[in-house]
């Protein structure tokens, strides 16, 4: 009992306590002051702020990650104009220079040739002796027929003085008419022998005269094919025939090139031309077209001009090849772009143009290919940006972006 007496107090003692903490709780919470609602709004407009520009910047970036995203799915692409095609264009062509006259000889008469007087390379005038022939034959037949020529004019003499004698016995009636149709009729037939003799003679004569060789045309001896003692056959014989000699009139070459189908409507008569040859590589030499074949070869598709050349000092050398530069006129609005700017599709040849940002695919016509680019003769405008090394995938209508971008003639 005591102890518990005791405690009581104690007890006792420890309940004002409490209650003077719950007094002391109750004291501090006071009605917010001004200064703490100025606090509180500042700290939450701050928190306002900061998530804002935290909200703000995430939208920004998703818009431009969108943005880009949509730009990376455009295909950029380098554009470049067409080239507007020269009036004239040039074509080098390969020709054969002949020259303006060229002629074998041979002999009109069989024989041994006893000398010649020129050789290769030697120039001759019109006339001038070459060889001579030997041909003892023909000499002999020319002898016999004009031994014979004599002795038919011997029998046309006495014929005519038969035929006079005849007449005038006739009007003394000492002959018969007949005998004087008789006298007449054997004066006409050694007349007509010796006029046959005549032609015989001078047919043998002129094969004489073929033992000597003349000189055609001014020129230059190219060949000689033959030596003193070679056995010399006539030209107009059977069997091979070899020319005794070759002369070649170089004073006007002709060049002759063959020109493709296609630039054929550009040929025209009195067209210039540059020769150009590999022994002259500074040098040009102008000639002038002077015909055409105004035909196309069906097996070459060609068509044959012939181009001439004055060379009175002998410059140029006859069977040389020959580089022949033309200028063609062309008669259409043509251009001429890259090569890595067409595109083969399975409905044609296409080129992918640029229009309003999408892709529009134009059926062109080709022209001639220079190699690094080509003539296009249909389907393009001078205004046209023409998409270059177009991918494969490429279609009508695609959006395209323009990353680079060529004027007409620029080089790259």
């Amino acid at each position: 009992m005591p102890s518990e007496l005791a405690m009581l107090p104690q007890t006792e003692d420890r309940a004002p306590s409490r209650g003077s903490a719950r007094a002391s709780k109750n004291a501090g919470r006071r009605k917010p002051t001004r200064k703490t609602w100025l606090v509180l709004t500042i700290a939450f407009a701050v928190v306002a702020a900061v998530l804002s520009w935290g909200i703000w910047s995430r939208v920004r970036d998703a818009r431009a990650i969108h943005a880009e995203a949509a730009q990376s799915a455009v295909t950029p692409v380098s554009v470049i104009s067409p080239k507007q095609a020269a009036p004239a264009q040039e074509i080098i062509l390969p020709g054969n220079v002949q020259p303006f006259s060229s002629s074998p000889i041979y002999s009109r008469t069989n024989g041994y040739l006893r000398k010649w007087y020129v050789d290769i390379g030697t120039r001759v005038k019109q006339g001038q002796l070459l060889a001579v022939i030997d041909a003892p034959e023909v000499d002999q037949q020319v002898e016999q027929s004009i031994s014979n020529l004599d002795t038919a004019k011997a029998n046309l003499s006495l014929a005519e003085i038969t035929k006079a004698r005849y007449q005038g016995l006739l009007t003394k009636h000492a002959v018969s008419q007949q005998d004087v149709d008789n006298a007449v009729g054997t004066y006409g037939a050694n007349a007509a022998i010796v006029e046959a003799d005549q032609a015989n003679v001078r047919q043998l004569q002129a094969l004489q005269s073929f033992e000597k060789i003349y000189a055609p045309f001014d020129g230059v001896v190219t060949a000689r094919n033959t030596d003193i003692g070679d056995l010399v056959n006539s030209g107009s014989a059977g069997g091979v025939k070899t020319d005794l000699f070759h002369i070649a009139q170089p004073g006007i070459l002709r060049v002759y090139v063959n020109v493709p189908e296609e630039y054929s409507q550009g040929i025209k008569d009195g067209m210039t031309a540059d020769i150009s040859l590999a022994e002259f590589p500074d040098r040009k030499f102008q000639g002038k077209l002077v015909r055409t074949a105004d035909a196309i070869n069906m097996t070459t598709r060609t068509l044959l001009i012939e181009i001439d050349v004055d060379n009175p000092t002998g410059t140029l050398l006859t069977g040389s090849y020959a580089e022949v530069h033309l200028a063609i006129p062309t008669h259409r609005s043509t251009f001429v772009i890259p090569v890595n700017t067409l595109i083969f599709r399975s409905e044609g040849l296409r080129v992918a143009v640029v229009k309003d940002g999408k892709v529009a695919l134009a059926a062109v016509t080709p022209g001639h290919d220079f190699g690094n680019t080509i003539e296009i003769v249909a389907g393009l405008n001078a205004g046209d940006q023409v998409i270059v090394n177009p991918p494969d995938s490429l279609v009508s209508g695609q959006e395209v972006r323009i990353v680079e971008a060529s004027l007409p003639g620029d080089t790259k």
